[in-house]
């Protein structure tokens, strides 16, 4: 408990300065904390020192983990790959799907959450580095999308996500939290009215200080806080 108490203070001292850096409050900054292969013991020590934005990559462990810890107070992010078919299983336990990346899944979550009778906030996923290994709308098709995409009236889109590519050093992954930053800003211009993409979900545990620096209103950090915890 005191390992986890102390990598969180840490890390929430890391986000503070970052975004000091950038000129915002901490307060400016999310913290949401993957918790991919961490046993529910150890995230519900987690969740006892005060952290309980929580993210999965993957749908089954994240009903999974929903299930078993019920009884405490979490918001659950699904940060990983969503099929259509698992949509709607996951939708009752989310809080904020990061990771929509096709004109068809924001069908899907739309047509799920018109039947759950409730507006299901999400962001898209940018491919910003052009990794072919990676999921989301390519760069240069996000602005004949958007209509698409702000369509359906029971979906709300809050914002981008995007990861760092996987071969570039730090240059690199600041390059490319930059412009999916300028990106959201150039797709802020063509957006209806009462739409917003004020969310950037970028930066995990590696490099998660440039992402703030660039914009990041979210940061998904894992191994970071696990760090001597889990393996």
């Amino acid at each position: 408990m005191t390992r986890i108490t102390d990598n969180l203070a840490e890390i929430r001292q890391r986000i503070a300065a970052a975004a000091a850096r950038s000129g915002r409050p901490a307060e400016a900054v999310k913290l949401v904390a993957v918790t991919k292969h961490v046993e529910p013991s150890i995230v519900r020590e987690l969740v006892a020192a005060g952290c309980r934005e929580l993210g999965e990559s993957r749908p089954q462990e994240l009903w999974n983990k929903a299930r078993e810890l019920a009884d405490l107070p979490i918001h659950w992010h699904m940060i990983g790959h969503l099929q259509r078919n698992k949509v709607e299983r996951t939708l009752p336990i989310v809080s904020l799907i990061h990771s929509v990346d096709s004109r068809r899944v924001v069908a899907a979550i739309d047509e799920t959450a018109q039947s759950l009778g409730r507006t299901v906030p999400i962001l898209i996923e940018v491919n910003i580095s052009g990794d072919r290994s990676k999921h989301g709308f390519q760069a240069d098709e996000m602005a004949a999308a958007l209509p698409d995409i702000i369509a359906p009236g029971h979906v709300r889109i809050c914002g981008l996500m995007a990861m760092a590519g996987r071969e570039g050093d730090a240059g690199a992954a600041r390059r490319d939290f930059a412009h999916l930053r300028e990106l959201r800003d150039r797709m802020r211009r063509s957006l209806p009215d009462g739409a917003s993409l004020d969310e950037l979900s970028m930066g995990m545990s590696g490099d998660f200080e440039a992402a703030i620096e660039e914009g990041a209103t979210i940061v998904r950090i894992g191994s970071a806080l696990f760090e001597g915890v889990a393996p």
